[in-house]
């Protein structure tokens, strides 16, 4: 294990292993394996490239020789930030090949993020796009080489790189050069990032071993084939399509990937049309624009079998809209980058379906719901989430001072969600703890509220957030995202009032606008609606 990670006990090494979980395949033999199984089916398919797996398999071994060449070691670590291009996973795949470290950031981070990252990780390359939707990444590559002098190499993938390595000219040594060792399974493969919502994010580190039983249960359940076709439609870098099952679950059943370069319809609908892609995944208010597209899109979008949602709570309304507006059949997917996801399966009643956020991969996924003296709470009692399990860390890279509240004494991680667990042992999401509004004293679950207001005709998202009251200390905002013309404040209020919501939860204040500014992965950003808020975001009402 690399410093400053923390390992699983070693008697829980041993059950896992002993179970199958983990099975000592590394990432880079997964690619060989599947070039052997799948040579000439198409892997991944991304603007006019169309590479098979054993395309895949030689340029991954071709790059990962010309990084060696370049410096980089078994256990470097290099940060990687690119968009959703077959480039991608020919750098995952040859950084897995080489033993070195991929530090995957999402396109929208900027230098906050990416010097920490650099700094905190010692990274000893980047790799990045010349440019990607505007945004010129050399110039963010010449800052981080400014100010963290350890980044020895800047690979850039496309475009004219000047004082940088062209992707297209990475040296690749002469034939007799001496190969590296094969990592171990158990070593770190790769680093996944928290959501960072709050400040920095934190680097979550995944082995090959956890990472791989989480990837091939995650296929499993999802009922993926070799006929699957995946639209990678959000940042491939987030864990969520990367992994569950993503882009690395559908190339290990054999499937093939369709990389977007933008999750909007206008240019996800038309490639889910040429390539007859079968499953994709989005985030709760992209659902929503898909669906309202989908009614007057003239695209064949019948291929369409599953649309899974997470990253955030879908609402029960929202739900039960998808196969009457998609035709296609919704899975629900709840789990974070620091390891515990899961699935509503296919063969549940749709109650489950619509209205839960699915059960765990596996049957070793240890799960708790407590108070806030951590105490466990009866089945059905909203409470915090805790869990540990066979692909679920024990802590962050070097943070031991988070670790030591991120995680209990006997290793649980304190996931930050409230959830309340059915009696069959699915998940209903409830809200995060920091979501609860405080309202004199009486808790206001913001994505209760929201529900509810999803199911007005006129409502196409909405979000509820805190705004500070001197009186109360906090109060309820409800900002809006109309479809056609927006309802006014009384008529929203009268309508939650008409469902029973309590008075104390109807919004003190409601606004209305175009759009929700959006985290990376494209999720609302509600740091950036309670900002505007305070910063005088006029009100409607």
């Amino acid at each position: 294990m690399l410093d400053h990670c923390t390992p699983w006990p070693a008697e829980c090494a041993e059950r896992y292993r002993a179970a199958g979980h983990w099975t000592g395949e590394t990432f880079g033999a997964l690619l060989a394996r599947l070039a052997a199984e799948h040579a000439g089916r198409v892997a991944v398919v991304s603007g006019g490239d169309r590479w098979t797996y054993r395309d895949l398999d030689e340029r991954a071994s071709r790059l990962a020789a010309g990084l060696h060449a370049l410096g980089v070691r078994p256990r470097d670590r290099v940060i990687v930030q690119l968009p959703n291009t077959a480039v991608f996973l020919e750098t995952a795949f040859a950084l897995f090949r080489l033993g070195a470290i991929p530090v995957f950031t999402l396109p929208a981070h900027r230098s906050s993020e990416i010097v920490h990252l650099a700094r905190h990780s010692e990274a000893v390359a980047y790799i990045v796009a010349a440019s990607h939707d505007g945004f010129d990444y050399r110039t963010l590559a010449r800052r981080v080489r400014e100010e963290v002098p350890g980044v020895r190499h800047v690979l850039v993938a496309d475009g004219d790189a000047a004082e940088f390595t062209p992707f297209d000219s990475v040296p690749v040594p002469v034939a007799g050069t001496p190969e590296w060792p094969e990592p171990d399974a158990s070593d770190v493969a790769l680093f996944q990032l928290s959501g960072g919502t709050t400040g920095t994010p934190k680097m979550i580190p995944r082995t090959h071993d956890d990472y791989l039983y989480s990837i091939r249960a995650s296929a499993e359940i999802c009922g993926l084939t070799p006929e699957t076709v995946f639209l990678a439609a959000l940042p491939v870098a987030h864990n969520f399509p990367m992994s569950s099952p993503g882009v690395f679950g559908v190339l290990h059943a054999g499937g093939r990937v369709v990389m977007a370069p933008h999750p909007a319809p206008g240019t996800a609908f038309p490639l889910i049309e040429a390539e007859r892609v079968t499953l994709t995944g989005l985030v709760p208010p992209l659902a929503l624009l898909w669906m309202e597209t989908a009614r007057t899109t003239r695209h064949d979008l019948s291929s369409l079998e599953v649309l899974q949602v997470g990253g955030a709570r879908f609402s029960d309304e929202a739900a039960a809209r998808v196969r009457p507006v998609l035709g296609c059949d919704l899975q629900q997917v709840y789990g974070m980058a620091e390891g515990l996801v899961c699935y509503t399966r296919a063969d549940e009643p749709e109650e489950y379906r619509l209205t839960t956020q699915g059960r765990p991969i596996s049957a070793d996924d240890e799960i708790r719901v407590v108070d806030r003296h951590g105490d466990d709470v009866p089945p059905g009692t909203p409470g915090e989430l805790l869990t540990r399990g066979p692909y679920t860390i024990r802590g962050y890279y070097r943070a031991d001072e988070h670790n030591a509240a991120a995680f209990t004494p006997d290793g649980f991680y304190r996931t930050g969600d409230v959830v309340r667990r059915t009696p069959s042992g699915h998940l209903v999401v409830e809200g995060r703890e920091k979501d609860q509004i405080n309202r004199g004293g009486e808790k206001v679950a913001a994505e209760e509220v929201e529900n509810h207001l999803l199911a007005h005709p006129a409502v196409r998202d909405a979000a509820v957030v805190a705004v500070p009251d001197a009186f109360l200390g906090e109060r309820t905002c409800a900002v809006v995202v109309p479809r056609g013309d927006a309802p006014t404040a009384a008529e929203l209020r009268a309508f939650l009032r008409g469902r029973g919501l309590a008075g104390y939860k109807i919004p003190d204040r409601v606004e209305i606008v175009a759009r929700f500014p959006v985290t990376g992965v494209g999720k609302i950003s509600k740091r950036e609606l309670r900002r505007a808020l305070a910063a005088g975001l006029a009100p409607t009402a």
